[in-house]
């Protein structure tokens, strides 16, 4: 890649000593093996200074069978500056419907609480517990070739909150 079309600045961001910096984040592990665990600018850094990175979570909520798709982010704390860790699951309604048939929609909340609390929270350390969710069958934000718009998504669920 030679650079970004007359983009100068752009280009120097992500050129740099031959190499191009593509803002993936990962480690290699003691057989060589590159994982990827998520991207520079989607990294969630609490004042504790712990990273977390948001794709890992989604990973292990998206494995839940109703979930269609999910977006982890932080929400601002007013009370002591640092981030609380949540996230919003989008739903699919057939499967909550076929897992749940005596349950109402109003109750989906718990039901998918009650999952996120014992089966993702209770993996995983407590600075990455998830502590608040939103739950919808609204699909998430997305580009034309499907990719969430996070950061457009995360605008507008912190200008309803």
């Amino acid at each position: 890649m030679l650079g970004y079309y007359e983009n100068e600045e752009a280009t120097k961001e992500v050129l740099k000593d031959g190499w191009f910096y593509t803002g993936d984040l990962g480690y290699f592990d003691k057989d060589g093996f590159l994982f990827i665990t998520g991207r520079k600018k989607d990294v969630i850094v609490l004042k504790n200074g712990k990273n977390i990175y948001p794709e890992e979570l989604e990973i292990l909520i998206n494995r839940l069978p109703y979930v269609s798709e999910s977006i982890v982010y932080g929400k601002p704390d007013s009370r002591d500056g640092d981030l609380t860790l949540c996230t919003k699951i989008v739903y699919n309604p057939e499967t909550m419907q076929e897992m749940f048939p005596d349950k109402k929609k109003e109750e989906y909340h718990d039901i998918i609480w009650q999952d996120i609390r014992n089966k993702i929270n209770k993996s995983m350390p407590a600075y990455k517990y998830i502590r608040e969710l939103i739950v919808t069958e609204e699909p998430l934000i997305k580009t034309t070739t499907q990719k969430v718009k996070r950061h457009e998504e995360i605008k507008k669920i912190l200008g309803n909150s």
